[in-house]
């Protein structure tokens, strides 16, 4: 070995250790917060819109729902942190859902959705479409009017006399609806049982408006969160069992997974970035932070947090050091550094 590589080889170690010095032990904290406010009094000076371009923007946005939303750990963990928050954090009973939702905003929300009468009328409308749901809907009345008669029959049986004349009336009227239900070929009776079935279906259209517009709803609503709230949150689980929370979570896992391959999806993202430059577009790197609710405390405290494990780790293996003097060994072994370590050694 020559005497300038011998120099070069020993100004080698000699940074790789001053490098592995400045990134552990309690100089590592002192490193951060300079590098961190050097690169935030950079970032006051960059403006986004300089740096990012928008067409490269929603390539990014696109890239991270595609690749993270379809990724084999969020696949297989869905699953997984069901059962885990139905086992011990549905379970808690040290909190009630008072303690975890607030009032006030539930009480915004119930209100807001009470109100949408625009949103009703049109979802109560496409309803009439459908004749489906206007056989569920006769169905409903039906069950609605045997209950009713029911009642009146068996209140009629304590009265001599009057018990027989309703029970025959029942008879008469539960055959007229069984042979209705029965023509179902295009007839004058299956016409009109098709018609019923649209009667019915908007009568309980008209329940259901009026009493979303005239009943205390939202007071019945809110009385019904009062009477949880006051509950431990592992009350939740009568409603559903861990079979069920699983099965919902993975369908709507698979409803997301789907969903993010659509084209339009990716239109609705498009939209969002441009409508993100139009409003931070002209900020800096540095004055996006506070809008992020960021600031240099939190992330010097973040890397402190996790780098000095990291760090340690690497340089207990050897993997850290290998690495800086990766990137460092080119420099020195170069032949214009050579030169000029020829020419101090001479």
């Amino acid at each position: 070995m020559t005497a300038p590589q011998e120099i070069a080889a020993k100004l080698l170690d000699a940074q790789v250790d001053f490098v592995l010095a400045e990134v552990t032990g309690d100089r590592f904290a002192e490193v951060v917060a300079r590098d961190v406010d050097d690169v935030l009094a950079v970032a006051d000076t960059i403006v986004f819109r300089d740096v990012v371009g928008i067409e490269d923007a929603r390539r990014t946005v696109r890239t991270v729902v595609d690749r993270i939303g379809g990724s084999a750990v969020l696949r297989e963990s869905v699953a997984v942190f069901a059962d885990a928050i139905y086992d011990n954090i549905a379970g808690s009973d040290q909190y009630t859902l008072g303690d975890v939702v607030e009032r006030e905003p539930v009480e915004a929300l119930l209100e807001k959705l009470f109100g949408m009468h625009q949103a009703q009328e049109r979802t109560l409308e496409r309803l009439t479409e459908s004749p489906l749901v206007a056989t569920v809907a006769s169905k409903f009345v039906d069950k609605l009017i045997d209950d009713f008669m029911e009642s009146n029959r068996q209140m009629a049986s304590k009265i001599p006399g009057v018990g027989s004349l309703v029970s025959f009336g029942t008879s008469a009227a539960k055959s007229a609806r069984k042979a209705a239900e029965k023509a179902t070929d295009g007839t004058f009776i299956g016409d009109m049982a098709g018609k019923g079935a649209l009667f019915a279906l908007k009568r309980t259209n008209n329940a259901i408006r009026e009493m979303l517009r005239d009943a205390p709803v939202h007071g019945a609503a809110m009385e019904f969160w009062d009477l949880h709230a006051g509950e431990p949150v592992s009350g939740l689980r009568d409603y559903l069992s861990q079979a069920d929370l699983r099965e919902l979570a993975l369908i709507v896992h698979r409803i997301i997974v789907t969903t993010r391959e659509k084209e339009y999806l990716g239109i609705l993202l498009d939209e969002c970035v441009d409508v993100f430059f139009t409003r931070y577009g002209d900020h800096t790197l540095g004055e996006l932070l506070p809008e992020l609710g960021l600031s240099g405390a939190d992330i010097r405290t973040e890397i402190l947090r996790y780098g000095p494990a990291v760090v340690e780790a690497a340089k207990r293996n050897g993997v850290l050091a290998g690495l800086i003097r990766a990137r460092l060994e080119p420099f020195y072994t170069s032949e214009p550094v050579l030169a000029i370590l020829g020419e101090v050694a001479s």
